[in-house]
């Protein structure tokens, strides 16, 4: 697969991120965006008793096209 110049910078810019990414944070997908989680103090990812995520600890979120389904 050929890739432009900007898609090699895009990717070799997430890749340095995830070398440096704190185990105190995760990344959740929902409807094509990406929010940014904290964990607890445990360092657990926070669920509801629905079994949902809990909106509470989202900090922010990025528009970047994703999809949360297997291959």
């Amino acid at each position: 697969m050929i890739l432009t110049p900007e898609e090699k910078k895009a990717i070799a810019a997430l890749k340095r991120v995830a070398k440096r990414w704190p185990e105190s944070l995760w990344l959740f997908s929902a409807s094509g965006t990406l929010h940014v989680m904290k964990k607890n103090e445990q360092g657990e990812r926070v669920m509801l008793s629905s079994d949902g995520v809990d909106p509470d600890f989202a900090i922010t979120s990025a528009y970047i096209e994703n999809d949360g389904g297997d291959w």
